[in-house]
């Protein structure tokens, strides 16, 4: 890999590592606020909301920077975001503007990859990033796991700190302060030399295109699949993320805290799959790996009665001592052999469209097409899983719900492919 690889796969560490802690911090604070259980997606709702909006010139403000200011820039607003909830602004307002941070640092990050690096070298350097995201998804939801426990507020009621004498306000600061660390490290990633036409001075002609980039990606036989799987798949694991959270309180009767295991558990199965990825899947057979995407779906609704199945008795008590510990001994296979079979899936599938992406148009308006389709999938989803909790549907079939549609519209688009494939050389076209 070449000089900066890897100082950008530590501020990805560090940035990541703050977005997971994040998360538990800010569902602790709506907790602390006795807030409906449907308000947790709706805070990502705002969140992804971001990514939708701001989708047209996200792409063209990566492209006009060098792509190490524009990270610095977006961890920095993202520790604007954490600063304006420990000021008393509401976590859903504060949370959003985390999400503009988050739309664009994600062209970036990923559009420095297609800049510093061949194609041949892309799966790899995906899988570099997808595992150095899955190290901090495990770190970061322990850290904010730890940060908001009983423990954790037990401590701090002794310390008597002023504004931050409550665990889920102490969480936001530490987590505001990782982002801050974050926003140092991209300062170290060097130049790559990599230079765009400044398109921010035209903003009346770049949702025009937007619009084009995005109906060409859709339309071209190879980044349609990639698009396709990439946008279910992020849109599902979005979504799971709050689900395995409801899941593990509902089937396991654990707390925030210790459900941010669970989150963790999964992250190490993804850093498995994405290595096992890396080793075994060269860039011009990556449409081979759409069938384990349907076998993911399957598992994905076979958790869903876990607990129900394994401990009818006590499923859905609270559990205390030796019980957690055998729960969540026996959960962990699970939740890995999951996370693995993402994980092998979506490395592929990412280093496919950012390479034809690249090829087509520019890295960060291919990224941005793809952050598009990917959060209005997150927000449907999403809306979908509020209105399900609204209804009170148990989050079994919820979760059942979920990993029937993961494996339909992946089997369509394996057809899809199989379909292009006798109208085009697919294989031709990655090679391009």
């Amino acid at each position: 890999m070449k000089k900066g690889f890897y100082t950008i796969i530590a501020a990805q560490f560090v940035s990541s590592l703050a977005d997971n802690a994040l998360l538990i911090a800010a569902i602790a604070l709506l907790g602390a606020m006795h807030a409906a259980s449907w308000w947790t997606p709706l805070l990502q709702i705002l969140f992804t909301t971001s990514y939708v909006v701001l989708a047209p010139f996200a792409g063209a403000f990566a492209d006009a920077l060098q792509k190490r200011y524009v990270m610095f820039a977006a961890n920095a607003l993202k520790a604007a975001g954490c600063a304006m909830m420990l000021a008393g602004v509401h976590p859903m307002i504060a949370y959003g503007v985390v999400g503009i941070g988050a739309a664009a640092y994600s062209p970036a990050k990923y559009g420095i990859l297609t800049e510093l690096l061949p194609a041949r070298r892309l799966v790899a350097a995906n899988a570099w990033l997808e595992s150095a995201t899955v190290l901090s998804t495990i770190v970061g939801t322990a850290l904010g796991g730890a940060l908001i426990s009983a423990r954790a507020a037990s401590v701090l009621s002794r310390l008597d700190w002023p504004f931050l004498h409550r665990a889920p306000k102490f969480a936001m600061f530490s987590v505001m302060l990782v982002y801050a660390a974050a926003a140092l490290v991209n300062i170290g990633i060097p130049d790559t030399g990599a230079r765009y036409t400044n398109r921010l001075r035209e903003p009346e002609r770049l949702v025009g295109e937007f619009i084009e980039s995005f109906n060409l990606l859709w339309r071209d036989e190879l980044a349609q699949i990639a698009l396709w799987v990439t946008t279910l798949m992020w849109g599902a694991a979005v979504t799971l993320q709050l689900l395995v959270l409801k899941w593990a309180g509902a089937n396991l009767g654990l707390s925030l805290s210790a459900a941010a295991l669970m989150q963790g558990a999964t992250g190490i199965g993804v850093a498995i799959g994405a290595g096992a990825a890396a080793r075994l899947v060269p860039l011009a057979r990556a449409l081979g790996v759409l069938p384990v995407g349907i076998v993911a779906g399957v598992v994905t609704a076979g958790m869903a009665f876990y607990g129900k199945w394994l401990f009818p008795s006590t499923a859905g008590l609270h559990l205390h001592g030796h019980f957690i510990a055998a729960y969540i001994a026996c959960a962990f296979p699970l939740m890995i052999g999951l996370g693995a079979l993402a994980g092998y899936f979506i490395v592929p599938m990412n280093a496919l469209l950012q390479h034809r992406g690249a090829t087509l148009i520019t890295a960060g308006h291919s990224i941005a097409v793809q952050n598009f389709n990917q959060n209005l999938a997150v927000l449907l989803m999403l809306g979908a899983y509020a209105l399900l909790l609204r209804a009170n549907v148990p989050v079994q079939w919820v979760i059942v719900t979920f990993g029937a549609f993961i494996c339909t519209m992946i089997w369509l688009a394996r057809r899809r492919s199989k379909a292009n494939a006798r109208k085009v050389d697919l294989r031709a076209m990655i090679e391009d």
